[in-house]
């Protein structure tokens, strides 16, 4: 079982909803916008990297554009390892909750 911690396991979900090729700037908003984190452009592909090296994701440089002063954006996708990752994490955190609710609203 792959081990995520939690800013990897939001990173993945991003990835999930944004689908494939996507890049920093998405990806750091989907996760502000749902989280009401903010994150760091630095903090952001630091991690990417690291799934990246884990197999997690892949990155792949896109076409260079004008809005960019020709720079390439690193576009990501998740591989079928890091949506199995994310599967079970997700799952793992299902059953870890499930009846909870009730004791949540208590608190």
């Amino acid at each position: 079982m792959e081990r995520l911690g939690a800013f990897e396991q939001l990173l993945l979900l991003a990835l999930v909803r944004l689908g494939d090729d996507t890049y920093g700037v998405p990806i750091r908003e989907e996760i502000e916008g749902r989280t009401g984190r903010l994150v760091s452009p630095g903090a952001i592909y630091t991690a990417l990297d690291r799934l990246e090296t884990r197999g997690l994701v892949r990155s792949r440089l896109g076409d260079a554009s004008a809005e960019r002063g020709g720079k390439r954006k690193r576009l990501y996708r998740l591989t079928a390892r890091g949506a199995g990752a994310i599967a079970q994490a997700h799952s793992t955190m299902a059953q870890m909750a499930q009846g909870l609710k009730p004791k949540l609203g208590t608190l």
